[in-house]
């Protein structure tokens, strides 16, 4: 987190910190400065009604001054000057009509204004050297135009000490605005980033709420899930039994079948018992998305289950007018492996590429043997599905946008269990589609 500070942002609270000085400065001296008649009282006697009537006229020429500034919104230094231009020129003129036995008491008074002015101020120092030189100047002037006592008896009755402690006290203004400066930027810098804080505290509740919100939502899919497939399961079982029990009965009378038919006897055989031996795996959502399915491992020719796939789908891909070509080896391939998930691999791969293949197309499916690894390939050059769909589909459960009017859209739900149970028994399964089409592959270790 980085908080920058801009030069209006500084300025503006800069400004905010100069006012509230300046009105200290000023309300201090309209209800002080009268106070002082208690000194004119005690050492001018003769004079101190006039000294008080001064002394109130100044401080409200000072409080209308301030109004007038603050509401025409004038620059504070304005407002500093010339409140401090009115105390010089009265405390000057004050300093050189009393008794020279008195100078030393009212050269202190002028000194504790000025000090009093310099502690308190907030604007650069130069100006209040300037105002030095000025007051140092009223005196002068004041002075030359009464000529009751000489410049000697000023200075030992309390012109030094003021020059001394004026002087000193224009030291403090430089010191105090850099230290308020720094104060100000400090407080601009932690404000800024309270507020960042309390942005990104927000921005975290409410992506939090949206994560608790998005969690309760897919624990309401999931359970709508488990129970969907617990029901579809439960058909399913039934419907397996139905199709073992009809396949019992018309074994039965095989007498009765030619040889095609007895094969496709056992095919229906087979398949159900595959389903079955599925179903019970699959069953378990949890044990699907876990990384450790328990798979049935044996011994097998791979190429004869792939050619039995291929078998399986060839009147499918027929009633689709597509052809399939066989580049299957005939070497026997022996892989350790679940015979059914592995089956099922080469089954969903097929039977999604006959899907989404386009009518009067060509499909070659290929195996070989390369480094120790058997590699199975489906070479589709038709249309390409589209590499995002792809990914898709074999990542999640996402529907096919069927934008082309030439593919059928399908949940992406066998693909994705393709990847997985490929990737469980050790193996590697790539894909790709761009304009040379689709191409499927999958790879597994042989038994040497």
């Amino acid at each position: 987190m980085f908080v920058q500070i801009t030069k209006e942002e500084l300025i503006k609270e800069t400004s905010k910190k100069a006012w509230f000085q300046t009105n200290n400065i000023v309300w201090m001296i309209i209800f002080l400065y009268p106070l002082f008649s208690i000194v004119d009282f005690i050492y001018a006697p003769d004079v101190w009604i006039q000294f008080f009537i001064v002394r109130i006229i100044t401080c409200l020429i000072i409080y209308a001054l301030h109004s007038y500034v603050q509401y025409k919104k004038y620059n504070y230094r304005i407002l500093l000057h010339v409140s401090m231009l009115l105390l010089s020129v009265t405390s000057a003129l004050l300093c050189n009509i009393v008794s020279v036995s008195n100078l030393n008491i009212y050269y202190s008074l002028f000194a504790t204004l000025v000090l009093f002015f310099n502690l308190q101020v907030f604007w650069e120092p130069i100006n209040s050297i300037i105002q030095f030189m000025l007051a140092i100047l009223f005196l002068a002037v004041f002075f030359n135009m009464q000529h009751e006592y000489n410049l000697d008896i000023v200075i030992n009755g309390g012109g030094q000490l003021f020059f001394i402690i004026s002087a000193i006290s224009c030291i403090v203004p430089n010191t105090r605005y850099k230290i308020m400066q720094r104060d100000v930027r400090s407080q601009i810098l932690i404000e800024k980033s309270n507020e960042q804080l309390k942005e990104q505290n927000t921005a975290i509740n409410e992506k939090n709420n949206l994560i608790d919100l998005q969690y309760e939502q897919l624990r309401k899919l999931d359970e709508q899930k488990n129970s969907f497939i617990n029901i579809a399961g439960h058909d399913l079982k039934n419907l397996i039994g139905s199709i073992t029990m009809s396949n019992n009965m018309i074994k039965e009378e095989d007498y009765r079948l030619s040889n095609d038919q007895k094969e496709f006897v056992g095919y229906i055989a087979e398949s159900a018992d595959k389903m079955q031996y599925m179903l019970n795996k699959l069953m378990d959502v949890k044990e699907i998305e876990s990384p450790e399915i328990k798979f049935n491992l044996e011994i097998f020719d791979i190429n004869v289950e792939v050619m039995h796939i291929f078998k399986g789908l060839y009147e499918t891909a027929q009633l689709k007018n597509i052809h399939l070509v066989d580049n299957i080896l005939k070497l026997p391939l022996n892989v350790k492996l679940d015979k059914v998930f592995a089956g099922q691999v080469f089954q969903n791969l097929l039977s999604n590429a006959i899907k989404f293949s386009q009518t009067n197309n060509t499909i070659k499916i290929v195996t070989s043997l390369q480094r120790q690894r058997f590699v199975f390939e489906i070479i589709d050059e038709g249309i390409a599905i589209g590499q995002s769909e792809l990914d898709m589909m074999f990542n999640k459960l996402k529907t096919l946008n069927d934008t082309s009017g030439v593919t059928e859209s399908r949940l992406g739900l066998g693909l994705s269990i393709a990847k997985l149970m490929t990737q469980e028994m050790g193996g590697d399964l790539t894909y790709r589609s761009n304009e040379n089409g689709n191409y499927f592959r999958v790879e597994f270790y042989v038994i040497n």
